[in-house]
């Protein structure tokens, strides 16, 4: 990982990596602003803010779902730099949309700006959907084969702390900072787009198929028979399920479990993406440049351990006195919270040490020109099973089942990501 290090000098991925992390803060910044700002000054209701939460976090994955076989195409047939250049470019007109969306409902018209921001994360999931296969495709193209997965812990690494950063500044600034905000770094973003070196297709030119649902099948088809991908796929659409209902779950427990407020809140996301960049830079460490899955049993169960604790943790926690909520420094002093937030951060490690070689797998298993498509099919995967952890929240909630018992859904759900890593392991390694 410190040899990985040296690349951050040059050119060939300063500028991705710089893109990436701008992004991924940008996006985060955004949805974590709405998220707070909707949970705690629009709703007043638990189960109404976990479904609102549930519907923006579904509304992000259906451009995954329905784009990500056409992207994958377009990725694999032009230059990826040149891709990712209009990309920024309409990141730059969707934070305009959403900050007045933002200011529009904080101003009192609620119904109308809630419309705008719901539309708004529809649209950066597109965004999301033709930058994620260039991100890990154009890695091999512009790295050693022994620098791929050095490149891949990086990026991740950057990506959890980039949101980290976004997380932590979306809970101290006001709506209208923030609104300002993301316009600013969606600008910086083309300027640091426009910087990543060419990255022409590396096979022939693909007749694209313009069809969503007919390229998402094939797409999947074609890349999902063969069992290395068929179960790495299969390994991080279960891990991602999981930060699904994780992400749809944490505000409301934040406020209606834990009794704290939205900076609490923020907190708890930021301190869970330090945890998935420590673990990026241990299993790198651990693993010495070697792409193995022979960590990931272990580390998913390892989670799972961790998330049952947190729920227990949470059910006897001491709340504060009725009708209020505690502030940044009333919950950390308080006597149960550092073992609260440190269980928080096992559960973030664990699962960074899981799923970062899978990743590794998907963009060498196949040949350079098939790299985007093969992430591609990973991303269409990934959505449905998240949309599905999506509307589950949504039915249980609806239930009464409450934010404490449902993370232990998602520990059974790690167990089956543990069985899918170890059918991995045997099968690969």
């Amino acid at each position: 990982m410190i040899n990985a290090l040296g690349l951050l000098k040059e050119r060939r991925f300063l500028p991705l990596f710089v893109t990436q992390f701008l992004g991924a803060f940008n996006d985060n910044l955004f949805k974590t602003a709405m998220v707070l700002f909707a949970t705690y000054q629009v709703f007043n209701d638990p189960a109404v803010e976990s479904n609102f939460n549930a519907l923006a976090t579904g509304l992000s994955l259906i451009p995954f779902f329905l784009l990500s076989a056409l992207s994958g195409q377009l990725a694999d047939s032009y230059d990826k730099a040149r891709i990712i250049r209009l990309v920024k470019l309409a990141e730059i007109f969707i934070m305009m949309f959403g900050a007045s969306g933002l200011l529009i409902a904080k101003h009192g018209h609620t119904t109308p700006g809630v419309i705008m921001m719901l539309a708004s994360v529809l649209m950066l999931g597109v965004h999301s959907t033709f930058f994620g296969p260039i991100k890990y495709a154009i890695l091999p193209q512009h790295l050693e084969d022994d620098q791929v997965l050095g490149g891949t812990g990086l990026v991740e690494a950057g990506t959890y702390l980039s949101i980290l950063l976004g997380t932590v500044i979306a809970g101290w600034i006001s709506v209208e900072a923030a609104a300002g905000l993301v316009i600013a770094v969606a600008c910086l973003g083309l300027l640091a787009g426009r910087q990543v070196p060419p990255a022409p297709r590396m096979g022939p030119m693909l007749d694209i198929n313009w069809n969503p649902f007919t390229a998402s099948w094939h797409l999947i088809r074609q890349t999902m028979h063969i069992r290395r991908l068929f179960l790495a796929i299969c390994a991080i659409s279960f891990f991602w399920t999981i930060g699904a209902v994780l992400i749809v779950v944490f505000p409301p427990l934040a406020k209606n479990v834990l009794t704290a407020d939205e900076r609490v809140a923020s907190l708890m996301i930021a301190i869970f993406s330090i945890g998935v960049a420590i673990g990026s830079v241990i299993i790198n460490s651990m693993l010495k440049s070697e792409i193995s899955a022979k960590y990931s049993p272990a580390s998913v169960i390892g989670m799972a351990v961790c998330v049952v604790a947190f729920s227990i943790e949470a059910r006897f926690w001491i709340p504060a006195e009725s009708g209020a909520l505690y502030g940044i420094w009333d919950f950390v002093s308080h006597p149960q919270s550092l073992i609260v937030l440190g269980t928080l951060m096992a559960i973030a490690i664990t699962g960074g040490m899981f799923v970062v070689p899978l990743y590794a797998f998907l963009t060498t298993t196949v040949t350079k020109d098939q790299t985007a498509r093969t992430v591609a099919a990973n991303n269409v995967v990934n959505a449905g099973a998240m949309t599905v952890g999506a509307i589950a929240v949504i039915a249980i909630t609806a239930m009464g089942v409450g934010p404490a018992d449902m993370l232990l859904l998602v520990a059974a759900m790690c167990l089956v990501a543990a069985w899918i890593a170890q059918a991995l392991h045997r099968a690969c390694d």
